[in-house]
């Protein structure tokens, strides 16, 4: 089986367009789909507000109407192209909202959202798992969705306790996902294993503090240690693209639309 596996697109679909692409029979993407620009300007910039004990800056209407077309139109992009080659198997990162945080968002704003998750369960060809495990043409590949673990708080020192809350639901969540993976072929997730390719640097102005940190997760490295899956593909830390190995299991950080060809027999 020839996998062609795909780093965060980020909506750069002229990227995207670069890979050669032939003869493949399954395509998988890290997350991240959409161009996020916007979103993440906001975000960095409410991070810096925040150690300067500055108060939240809000969106606008417009701005969070903005936010929304950027990750939803470039997102659609990228998937009905690929969707053309092959059958596209795609988890979410930590850009796209669900479907709740978008009703969410349309009753506090008052206006019309796109639905991401629901545009792309309308495609053909394309399969977004949430936290399952799926056997594709006889290999068991388990997909993962993001998460925010203790471990990043721990290592990033975080002290809202929403967020420390919000952490501790999310990591029991997929520790006991990772349990139900048991043994993989492929585990599919969004950020790294903590201490493998997944290092903040300097390379995409994070706030100062961030730079040095490991920013992947101890439960994804307890798993991989454990249950010994064949390949790790992941994303999100997008400086530490690359291939790392633990044992004999091969780790592929693909960065921003990066990719590596994969063949299973």
């Amino acid at each position: 089986m020839k996998i062609l596996a795909i780093g965060d697109p980020h909506g750069d679909l002229e990227k995207i367009k670069k890979i050669p692409i032939r003869n493949v029979d399954l395509i998988l993407l890290t997350g991240d789909l959409g161009k996020a620009d916007l979103a993440r300007k906001k975000f960095f910039e409410n991070v810096e507000r925040k150690q300067k004990s500055l108060p939240k800056k809000e969106y606008t209407k417009k701005e969070i109407k903005e936010v929304y077309d950027e990750v939803y139109d470039s997102s659609i992009n990228i998937l009905k192209y690929l969707s053309t080659f092959a059958p596209v198997y795609t988890i979410l990162g930590n850009v796209g909202s669900s479907d709740a945080e978008t009703r969410k968002d349309e009753k506090k704003y008052k206006i019309k959202l796109h639905y991401l998750i629901s545009g792309i369960n309308n495609l053909e060809n394309v399969s977004l798992i949430k936290n399952g495990l799926r056997n594709i043409n006889g290999l068991r590949i388990g997909f993962l969705e993001y998460f925010v673990d203790t471990s990043w708080i721990k290592e990033f020192q975080e002290k809202d306790k929403l967020i420390i809350n919000k952490a501790k639901k999310e990591s029991d969540n997929a520790k006991r996902v990772l349990k139900s993976f048991r043994n993989l072929d492929i585990l599919l997730c969004h950020q790294p294993p903590y201490g493998f390719l997944d290092k903040v640097t300097s390379r995409y102005n994070p706030p100062k503090s961030w730079i040095g940190k490991h920013a992947g997760s101890k439960l994804i490295l307890d798993y991989v240690r454990k249950y010994r899956p064949r390949y790790v593909l992941c994303g999100h830390i997008h400086e530490g693209e690359g291939k790392k190995k633990i044992g004999k299991i091969e780790i592929y950080n693909l960065g921003v639309a990066g990719h590596v060809l994969i063949n299973i027999d």
